[in-house]
């Protein structure tokens, strides 16, 4: 199972002739964007709003994380139409007849419902007024054609997450070399620093000849505030933990978002540690790379 990316875009257009013989023209844009949580907004055409749940559910079924936009936009033309009376117009039109035959009797009045009916705005087509049946044609030729968008957008997150996946183990492989040149380089740090004391006591006190107990002991105590084994076997654990993750795909975005706070904190205590000029500088490298690790996998379904 590949990775998916958060961001993405799937489109689909339809045209339906239903058995009423009213032909329908959809077209639906599903976008999404990085969100911590999965947010579906849904936009439906007047009269098919009983459908907003339907869609919501889709998504859900489709998507894990990620702020979803949802657009659908349906041209019904032919059937059979249904008409409303827009019952404020007629009054409007009443008060104005009205009024103007009291200045201009010599105007002939509207004296028929015909008459009324084809005035501008008293007769509309109002397809909201009609119960949109769930399990029927028309509602069915939408559904499959947000169905069809996102299929289309899982399939662009799906390109984009394998190439965040193919980055993430980049960034990966680059921390484990890392890692085994801090490994090899502090292994030896606390025979060099005794080395370095060792010269530096004798500097001073003008005697070659140091007590061999106060200087183990010094050099116990500094391999012990040098000692990254712990960190070094975490990091290696993460490194694992990264691996499968990637290699078994999926909505594991968040998992990924914690390991990289945990090879950074580990990162962190690594160079607290080190007081060694070329482990800072593979520190400093380190850390770049869990950054380039953490940005990518904030993309990551």
């Amino acid at each position: 199972m590949t990775l998916l990316s958060m961001t993405g875009f799937g489109a689909a257009r339809a045209e339906r002739t239903l058995s009423d013989g009213a032909e329908l023209s959809i077209s639906v844009e599903v976008r999404t964007v990085n969100h911590k949580h999965l947010q579906a907004k849904v936009r439906l055409p007047q009269g098919y709003a009983a459908l907003e749940a339907v869609v919501d559910k889709a998504v859900r079924a489709k998507l894990n994380r990620g702020a979803v936009q949802v657009g659908v936009e349906v041209a019904r033309t032919g059937g059979q139409p249904s008409f409303n009376v827009d019952l404020s117009a007629v009054e409007r039109y009443g008060e104005l007849q009205r009024s103007l035959a009291e200045r201009h009797p010599e105007l002939r009045p509207i004296d028929s419902v015909t008459e009324m009916l084809g005035l501008p705005g008293v007769l509309v087509h109002d397809r909201s007024k009609q119960s949109l049946d769930l399990a029927g044609e028309e509602a069915g030729a939408v559904l499959g054609a947000v169905d069809e968008a996102l299929e289309a957008l899982l399939a662009m997150r799906a390109t984009e997450g394998e190439a965040m996946g193919a980055d993430v183990a980049g960034a990966g492989e680059e921390i484990a070399a890392l890692v085994t040149r801090i490994s090899e380089r502090m292994a030896g740090a606390a025979t060099r620093h005794r080395a370095r004391l060792v010269e530096r006591v004798g500097e001073l006190a003008a005697d070659k000849s140091l007590a061999e107990a106060d200087l183990a002991r010094e050099v116990a105590l500094l391999a012990d505030r040098l000692d990254i084994s712990e960190e070094i076997t975490r990091l290696d654990s993460h490194l694992g933990q990264l691996r499968a993750v990637l290699s078994g795909g999926g909505p594991v975005g968040r998992q990924l978002d914690f390991l990289a706070q945990e090879f950074f904190r580990e990162a962190n205590t690594v160079g607290s540690k080190c007081n060694d000029a070329d482990v800072a500088h593979l520190v400093v490298d380190l850390k770049t790379h869990v950054e380039r690790m953490r940005e990518q996998v904030q993309n990551i379904e």
